[in-house]
């Protein structure tokens, strides 16, 4: 538990030192939207970072998994960085949309604009051309997102159905992939911030497509014959016993052993993954 905690705050601190790295001026702000603008933008990186780094974790990559100490830890740090990614991503929709509710109910006045200077270089006016695109596919991708993590949080759904709307959130995670390339402050990519971020990006994309094509673990998959099942009434749980057909990757051959709770039942044959 410690480990998955470290790993969680480590990766918000660093991402946040390394943006103020980029933003050294953030607290000296001329106006309250300056102040705005780079808030929108920190806590856009934060939450698309922790987006990617969830979205690797669930493509189920092996060198993570020994070292945060077995396959429930990872998935524990998983569950932890889209609560992250959800706490930065609504703030970021409300920095975003806040200040303008605030002008359009007269307690901020909107600042003056100067004349539009026209992007400078092919790649700045490509991106200046989607940014409206960017914008609108980004919130409702966040809309999506918001709602299948709340779902997967409050367990209100069985775990079946969960698992399969799950699936649906690396098709909004590609969304905002697109949404934060072409939003992401243009001086950020040449700065350590913009690194980390592309790599991660790049990471995730790949990823989720592992995931959309359904072969997360595919690899390390061993058919097993279901030996013996025991029902423990107290605990509501199922306990069944696999005798594999080959070397589970993590586990030693022979018999493999867990409970399935709820009373659920498992099939004949059986698969499993590492």
């Amino acid at each position: 538990m410690r480990t998955i905690r470290n790993v969680f705050w480590g990766l918000l601190a660093l991402v946040s030192l390394l943006w103020l790295a980029a933003e050294p001026g953030v607290f000296q702000s001329a106006s309250f939207f300056a102040l705005r603008n780079a808030m929108v933008q920190y806590s856009g990186i934060v939450a698309i970072v922790c987006m990617s780094v969830a979205m690797i974790l669930a493509a189920r990559p092996r060198w993570p998994e020994a070292r945060l100490g077995g396959l429930d830890k990872m998935y524990r740090l998983h569950k932890w960085l889209g609560i992250g990614a959800l706490g930065f991503a609504v703030g970021h929709w409300l920095w975003a949309n806040g200040p303008k509710w605030a002008v359009g109910w007269g307690l901020l006045e909107r600042p003056q604009r100067g004349p539009r200077v026209a992007p400078d270089g092919w790649i700045a006016q490509a991106f200046s051309a989607l940014r409206g695109t960017a914008e609108g596919v980004g919130e409702w991708a966040f809309y999506a997102a918001a709602l299948l993590i709340v779902l997967a949080l409050l367990k209100w759904l069985p775990y079946r159905q969960v698992f399969k709307t799950h699936r649906i959130l690396a098709v909004s995670y590609l969304v905002l992939v697109f949404h934060s390339v072409v939003l992401t402050n243009l001086g950020y990519w040449t700065t350590p911030v913009g690194a980390v971020l592309a790599v991660l990006l790049a990471g995730g994309t790949w990823s989720a497509i592992v995931v959309l094509l359904r072969r997360a673990g595919l690899a390390r998959r061993v058919e097993g014959t279901i030996a013996e099942m025991r029902y423990h009434p107290e605990m509501r749980a199922l306990e069944t016993r696999v005798a594999l057909r080959g070397v589970w990757p993590g586990h030693k051959a022979g018999q493999f052993a867990f409970a399935l709770a709820d009373g659920a039942e498992g099939a004949h044959p059986f698969t499993i993954a590492s």
